[in-house]
Order: structure tokens, then sequence, then C-alpha cells
């Protein structure tokens, strides 16, 4: 079925890059398979500007004013391909909300709570879904570390591992406080996970299921930071991930678990860690994850039997089918 989207991309964080990346494969997919695609494009200042097509995200634009609105209440479905704070975390959402239009991904509450890292684990801990451990800096609060070293420290709302320090020592504790601070006001210091890092793509509404788990294998750096995450030949990922049958199905279900328990709906790609010991810990949930034809999301499902084309097509459809949903509600 084909329909008139709207893709929305760019945005006012540092993961803009990473968001124009995602959303020229999307709109090329989409396009391929006989959709009409509108973009909005949201540059770093915070400036929208409307085009059509892949040609658009590289075109100067021009100031929409009134226009943007328009375009959101003529399409069928809204696809937001942003990637950070001002994007992923309910803010654009909220705008949709009360555009009143289908928009792909989780609503305004799962958005933000997934992008607070903090607030995430204390939901999931209430849940009964194991997490990393952590504790939690605000401005004025001294550099802590009851875990010992190494350690991670990253800002609480922040993505594409953007801020975020493995420190080895006292010195790199501070730095990479000091470094977090710079990019939120609440930070956190999580406890380092020895063990095999997984990753479990999550696809549905009120039914959700879970691709295969992939691994996480880094080929160079020491971690999983932003250039293993996007530079060529910097990570392969194993699909299925190397690791028990039972920890395959712990992996799945911790996942949905997340899910759910969050308030999703549509996708997400949570990351968890299979320790040396066997259990499996929950450490974040993506609501908008990478979207490129081989970032990972795809790549999970790809080998879990749906093809990326097919893939936007679900999501398109769950967006709709929740929208219908909840036309019901009366409020």
């Amino acid at each position: 079925m084909s329909r008139r989207i709207a893709v929305i991309l760019g945005g006012r964080s540092s993961e803009n890059p990473i968001s124009l990346a995602s959303a020229a494969s999307v709109i090329e997919a989409l396009e391929g398979t006989g959709n009409e695609v509108v973009t909005v494009q949201i540059d770093r200042a915070g400036r929208w500007q409307l085009g059509t097509g892949t040609k658009a995200i590289e075109a100067a634009g021009r100031l929409p004013g009134k226009e943007v609105a328009t375009t959101l209440s003529g399409v069928d479905v809204v696809f937001p391909v942003l990637h950070g704070p001002f994007g992923e975390d309910g803010t654009v959402q909220g705008l949709l909300e009360l555009a009143n239009v289908p928009y792909v991904g989780a609503g305004v509450l799962g958005s933000a709570l997934c992008m607070d890292k903090d607030l995430f684990k204390a939901v999931l801990r209430d849940h009964g879904v194991p997490v990393t451990e952590n504790v939690t800096l605000r401005p004025g609060d001294a550099p802590r570390n009851p875990f010992g070293y190494p350690c991670f420290v990253k800002p609480a709302r922040l993505g594409s591992s953007v801020g975020i320090t493995k420190a080895h020592d006292e010195d790199e504790l501070a730095r990479g406080v000091a470094l977090a601070f710079e990019h939120d006001e609440k930070v956190l210091v999580e406890r380092f996970v020895s063990g095999v890092e997984v990753e479990v793509g999550v696809l549905g509404n009120l039914e959700p299921t879970a691709s295969l788990p992939g691994e996480i294998v880094v080929t160079r750096n020491e971690w999983y930071d932003f250039e293993a995450k996007y530079d060529e030949g910097e990570m392969d990922l194993v699909i299925p991930a190397r690791i028990t049958p039972e920890q395959v199905e712990r992996a799945q279900e911790l996942a949905v678990r997340a899910f759910v328990a969050t308030d999703c709906e549509g996708m997400a790609r949570a990351d968890l860690f299979v320790r040396d010991d066997g259990e499996v810990l929950v450490n974040e949930l993506n609501t908008i994850p990478g979207f490129t034809s081989t970032s990972v999301y795809a790549r999970l499902f790809e080998a879990s039997g749906i093809p990326y084309a097919e893939l936007l097509d679900r999501l398109a459809e769950l967006a709709v089918e929740r929208f219908e949903r909840r036309r019901n509600l009366v409020y």
C-alpha cells in the first residue's frame, strides 16, 4: 500500500549528521516501494525546511512558516528519523500528537523515558528487569564511583556514545564527569560489565516481538564508542550472537519486557550485556535507532526474516494502527 509519508530529519542535537544518513536510506526505500515522500528537515540552529525526496537532504530548503503544519496535516504517516535531544526525547512526538497525525515509533512518554537513562533504569528496576548499576550526579555533586575501575561516565540524556568516557582512575573519572556535564545536567557513573554486548530489535505495538540478538564486536577501539559505531570497519555485528540458546531467549524476553514497561510502541533497539557469569542485563533502549539499511536494527530484522523495505512498511502500518486504536478513546 503506497502512502504519502513525511520524514522528519536532522535536528538540533550533535547527532544531526547521523540522522541525515539514516533518513537518506529511509527515503530511498520508501520511494522505491511506491510511496510519496516529503521531508521536514531541522538544522542545528532549529530552522525547519521543507523538501521532497532524497535530493532535499542536501538542498538549502526554504523557511516554511505555516507550511510545516500544512504539510504534516496532509500526510498519511510521519516518520521521525531524529536522534538525541529535540527529536528522540518526546519533544517532536508531542508536536505530532497536537497535529493529530499518525507517526512511527514511541509516543511522548516512552520517548522521554527511554532518553533519560537514569529514570529508564528506575522504571525497569520497579518492573523487576535487571539493569546495569549506576549512581547519578547532578550539578554541584563531586565525582564519585562506588564500583571500582574501569567504569563508564555518560550524560543521562544523549546518544551515539557522545560525551561518554571509560574511566580507568580518579583523574579520568573527574575529566569524564566534567565532559558529561558539558552535555547534560544529569550524569551517570556506571559499573563496568565484563561480558558480551548484544543488541535486540523490538517491533510491534501491544504485542511486540523481538529479533534475533546480535553480538557487538569492536575491532579496534577499547569499547563501543562513537567511532566504533559509525566508522567503517570499526565494528562487526555477529548474528546470531554467540551466546547460549537460553541466553538468546532471556535477551529477547528482557528486550520485550523493557519495551512494554517503558510504554514503547512501534520500534526500539535494546542494548544488553551477557555477563561472564551468564546473567543478562539491560543497559539502554533506543526508540529511534540508526536506520540505514546496514544499521544494527535493520540488520537484526533482516537476519530475522524481515527485509528493510518490509520493515519500513510494517512500521508505517503500526503507526496507523495505533492512531486508529486511540481515536476511540474519550478525552
